[in-house]
């Protein structure tokens, strides 16, 4: 009997590969593969993805996550203009007695091309409306002066954040003693492409007094960020405003005002580029354990060694034989003692204390043992010409010249090393 095996369907990212056609240098017809594909693609090192097909390894999920990858679209951009003209801006004009408000509407090709044929805009009645503002967005240059994330293929310039709650890495009394921190958890993106988007807008009002209001609100608010506080905000600003034109149309009477926008913006698409080759959330290190342990003899680092043997000093399991520090080796070591001097003349100090002397196995005591201070400030090793013991006392001697000034009557001379009790 055959073996039927399940067919698995392809996955979206799969099918979006396999469109894609080869490129081909046109200059020494050379087939550079799909540039999607990092095995296929010469131009990438296949070493950065460690061998894992898209570096899968070091990717993260987002699947029940509640934070989602990050995008900025176009379409932010004019909700944007939208936000600040409804809710910043608010402009309007006094019509028989009462204060209205002038709507915002965003222009189709068609409807924008009808008004600015017509110079005016009616309702599906016929009806000119008035007062109103209608915009539409004709062109988007990019912006490269500020930064680049320098190869959508491969990207290497990344901006994230911090989430606020890891749930799989709670924090509690266990992770306190055994000195393990939270684990972090960040959201990645590539840095934006900035760009800077130019839109058209129209202002038409029946009469000028209300253009006038209009235009002073917007003007206003030009040089500013605009867009909602709780999502993205962009710089707006507003060179000119066109010359004022007055409409006759039988009994209607329209008044209009033209001006162009540029928003300074950002944008992050959600593509399937972006989704293959970034990335997009990441853990930091929660602990880092190091492991301490010594070797018998060099013998063990030599070339060749296959069978190194590790000595844990005072391990009671070790096979081994461990050495024992001496008790008068560890109090020499642990000795420090603080002690004042006086003042002798300008180059030299005294201390009524001698010095310890070193156990067997140690370097014979000397002012390497010892630090010196002068009204709390270090003298260096470079500065002092001598520092000796005699009969139970230390003297210091300074060079000046190098120091950089002499002791004086009332200055407080330090010295903390191994002295003597």
């Amino acid at each position: 009997m055959a073996n039927h095996r399940k067919p698995v369907p392809k996955s979206q990212k799969e099918i979006s590969n396999n469109q894609v056609e080869p490129y081909i240098d046109p200059q020494t017809g050379e087939t550079r593969g799909n540039p999607n594909n990092p095995q296929d693609y010469r131009q990438f090192t296949p070493n950065s993805q460690k061998g894992v097909e898209d570096g899968r390894s070091e990717k993260m999920s987002f699947k029940d996550d509640t934070v989602k990858p990050f995008t900025i679209n176009i379409q932010d951009v004019d909700e944007a203009i939208l936000y600040y003209f409804d809710n910043v801006i608010k402009p309007t004009v006094i019509q028989n007695g009462e204060r209205i408000a002038v709507p915002l509407v965003y222009g189709s090709p068609e409807r924008f091309k009808s008004v600015q044929k017509d110079g005016f805009y009616r309702d599906k009645k016929g009806k000119i409306m008035s007062p109103l503002i209608m915009f539409k967005r004709d062109s988007l240059e990019k912006n490269r002066s500020i930064t680049t994330k320098l190869d959508s293929n491969n990207p290497h310039l990344y901006t994230a954040w911090q989430k606020s709650y890891n749930p799989k890495n709670a924090y509690s009394n266990f992770e306190v003693l055994n000195n393990r921190i939270p684990t972090k958890q960040f959201i990645a993106n590539v840095v934006p492409d900035y760009v800077t988007l130019t839109y058209s807008f129209i202002v038409q009002t029946y009469y000028i007094e209300q253009l006038n209001k209009v235009v002073e609100a917007i003007n206003y608010a030009s040089d500013s960020y605009w867009g909602d506080p709780e999502r993205f905000k962009f710089k707006a600003k507003i060179d000119t405003f066109n010359t004022i034109t007055e409409l006759n149309q039988g009994q209607d009477r329209v008044v209009r005002s033209n001006f162009t926008l540029k928003v300074h913006g950002y944008i992050i698409p959600d593509v399937i580029q972006k989704d293959l080759n970034s990335v997009k959330k990441y853990n930091d290190k929660s602990k880092v354990i190091i492991g301490l342990e010594t070797f018998i003899s060099g013998e063990d680092f030599i070339e060749g060694t296959t069978n190194p043997r590790p000595l844990f000093i005072d391990s009671p399991t070790d096979p081994l034989p461990t050495t024992q520090i001496p008790q008068i080796m560890l109090t020499y070591l642990n000795t420090n003692v603080q002690r004042v001097g006086s003042v002798t003349n300008t180059t030299t100090a005294s201390f009524p204390y001698g010095w310890l002397s070193s156990p067997t196995g140690l370097p014979a005591t000397s002012i390497e043992n010892f630090t010196l201070f002068c009204n709390g400030v270090l003298i260096e090793k470079t500065a002092v010409v001598s520092f000796t013991v005699l009969s139970g006392v230390t003297t210091l001697v300074i060079d000046p010249a190098e120091l950089g000034y002499t002791f004086q009557a009332g200055d407080e001379i330090i010295a903390i090393g191994k002295f003597s009790s």
